[in-house]
């Protein structure tokens, strides 16, 4: 008997070891509350009924006002990203996003209901849009890409208890999020955010904790009940282990399989739906855990990819083999005896390309379910596909409650021969680059300079349940985006972001 409670309190511990470790010296994030925060629903149940410990009613509201000069505005004619003249590429929008839910917890399952309203206002951008339009889709001006006014985010069922045993089953609609969320997020920047319907087993003891999961993503789409895509499946291990002296290890592999239906699934879908791929993605990474290396952490990330790739606007086309690979390196010195506590960090990242987009051959790293926002400058104009990041990071605490940061990046194409990607993964430019579409066009001839971007961010917990955040980000264009907007007689210009956002919990 003492073994089994010595096994269950190990594994228990390992459990909230991962999931702390998961979440520490990542992007910018901002300062906790003063104080634990259930909720105002929960504080007045709990108040005088112990019993109601097993119930959770709560939610949040977010709302966040953005400004956009420089942009491309899907759906606005000739409107690209950092282009001079000509067209329109100044959008400003506010959001504001609802999260309410229900849960209850028993010693051996569990259930959540999560419903969600996301509401804009004076955004510009299309709700969907693409050129070439896929067969079966229609381009739909709506609220933008951001507003689906309700709908369920989330619904699931959990049976298990680690504490005694190793496996636990979650089922229905669920947010995915591994390591710090560079190929598998739930997107919590967006107004709308990434959810799967799936099945997840989870094996969980002192040595590792992993994940064996099966899902099809679910498809944002306004003024419809969101349904997954029956032709676009994912699936996939992420193992997690404290067990390597000083560090975190996670190894994963992932599946994503989607056929040629797949890009079509839903009429006017509001998140870009893939073409015909089968893409294997394994790979490690290895995170020092902080403390253990005095005032130093650091973070390796590699993942290679095989399989096969169809491009979008060749739909009809033979697949071709995939293969292509990534990396990312990360180190940083905390200073804990200064004020502030400032932290100095710089990070290199590295998608591949495609070299020859005639061989037959696809070189460039699918990027499958990132928050890109994280990462890669919060203006969102790149993402881990055919690039070179060098980023610069400055962290400091002044206050328990109010944090600070600057990011610097700078930005070159893997492979000229290769598409510039947006955030989203979508190319900007190809096989048609029409008036109305994204189009730079492949420059194999051009620099591989695309320019640089920097960020200032400020977050201040203003009371235990509410959060003020607030950030400025430029983009200096380099001599790529300069050549292909002249090339194309458009001009270019530097971009600039701005944002306020305010998060309430109750």
């Amino acid at each position: 008997m003492n073994s089994m409670k010595a096994i269950a309190k190990t594994t228990t511990t390992a459990a909230l070891v991962l999931a702390a470790l998961n979440q520490v010296y990542g992007q910018y994030a901002p300062p906790p509350p003063p104080a634990p925060f259930p909720g105002f629903i929960n504080e007045w149940l709990r108040k005088d009924d112990p019993y109601m410990n097993k119930w959770d009613f709560g939610g949040s509201v977010r709302v966040r006002y953005e400004v956009k000069d420089g942009f491309g505005i899907p759906g606005e004619p000739g409107s690209l990203d950092f282009r001079d003249s000509g067209a329109d590429v100044k959008n400003d929008y506010l959001m504001e996003r609802i999260r309410i839910r229900a849960g209850y917890t028993d010693k051996w399952w569990s259930t959540l209901v999560e419903g969600r309203s996301s509401f804009v206002q004076g955004d510009e951008r299309f709700a969907y849009f693409a050129a070439p339009l896929p067969a079966g889709t229609v381009n739909r001006k709506g609220e933008g890409p951001e507003s689906d006014t309700i709908d369920l985010h989330q619904a699931f069922v959990t049976v298990g208890n680690h504490k005694e045993f190793p496996i636990s089953a979650k089922i229905g609609r669920q947010e995915l999020s591994y390591g710090e969320e560079r190929l598998v997020g739930a997107f919590g920047w967006n107004n709308i955010g990434r959810v799967f319907d799936a099945g997840k087993l989870r094996w969980q003891n002192e040595w590792f904790g992993a994940d064996f999961f099966a899902s099809r993503v679910v498809i944002p789409e306004d003024d419809r009940f969101n349904v997954n895509n029956d032709y676009d499946w994912f699936s996939g291990i992420y193992a997690t282990s404290t067990k390597v002296p000083k560090h975190l290890l996670d190894v994963y592999f992932f599946a994503r399989n989607a056929n040629a239906q797949a890009i079509a699934a839903e009429p006017s879908p509001q998140a870009p739906q893939p073409s015909a791929r089968d893409i294997y993605t394994f790979g490690a990474r290895l995170k020092s855990k902080p403390g253990e290396l005095g005032n130093w952490d650091y973070m390796f990330d590699a993942a290679g990819q095989l399989g096969n790739f169809q491009d979008r606007r060749l739909a009809g086309t033979p697949r071709l083999d995939h293969e292509a690979w990534m990396f990312v390196a990360n180190g940083g010195y905390t200073f804990n005896d200064s004020w502030g506590k400032p932290r100095l960090a710089l990070e290199y990242a590295y998608g591949s390309g495609d070299s020859d987009p005639t061989d037959g051959d696809h070189e460039t790293f699918e990027n499958l379910f990132p928050t890109n926002h994280k990462f890669y400058g919060y203006m969102d104009f790149v993402s881990l596909q055919n690039i070179h990041n060098v980023r610069g990071i400055i962290q400091l605490k002044p206050h328990s409650r109010v944090s600070l940061a600057v990011e610097a990046h700078g930005f070159w194409l893997a492979d000229t021969s290769d598409n510039f990607y947006n955030v989203g993964g979508a190319p900007r430019g190809g096989v048609a680059a029409t008036p109305l579409g994204n189009g730079y066009g492949i420059n194999p001839d051009f620099d591989s300079y695309v320019g640089a971007e920097i960020d200032f961010i400020a977050g201040w917990a203003v009371t235990r349940y509410a959060q003020l955040e607030a950030g400025y980000g430029h983009f200096f264009v380099g001599d790529y985006i300069e050549s292909s907007l002249s090339a194309a007689t458009h001009g270019s210009t530097d971009a600039d972001y701005f944002y306020v956002q305010l998060n309430v919990n109750f």
